[in-house]
């Protein structure tokens, strides 16, 4: 899922730059008062802008859910991917064994501590 959001921002933010470069300013219409030829596009004198502006605004719509989902993706990390991952094995049923018998201490040849003086 994260991949899929990755690659959409990328290309909505390319086709966005796209679309804003195509966009002209708002100087760009007094050119066409004086016989710039402008009304003769394919959208009309104002379509061209009026659809520019709506796909930018979609566009944008579009870009600023990504950069949230993704932001939250990355604040919650998703658990492992199957329930079998997440699930902690038991210990085995297997009855316990006797712990290891204590080292034997060697005894005094004599049979007890060897005293001084005595």
């Amino acid at each position: 899922m994260t991949l899929f959001l990755e690659v959409l921002q990328v290309l909505v933010a390319l086709v966005l730059i796209g679309i804003v470069l195509l966009q002209h300013g708002k100087g760009a219409d007094m050119g066409a008062s004086f016989g710039g030829g402008s009304s003769q596009t394919l959208f009309g004198a104002r379509g061209s802008a009026t659809f520019l502006s709506r796909l930018t605004a979609v566009l944008a719509t579009v870009f600023f859910a990504t950069s949230l989902a993704l932001a939250y993706r990355s604040a919650h990390p998703a658990q492992a991917g199957s329930v079998t991952e997440v699930v902690k094995p038991r210990a085995p049923a297997v009855p316990p064994t006797a712990p290891p018998a204590a080292p034997s201490v060697p005894s005094l040849p004599h049979g007890g501590p060897a005293r001084k003086g005595g």
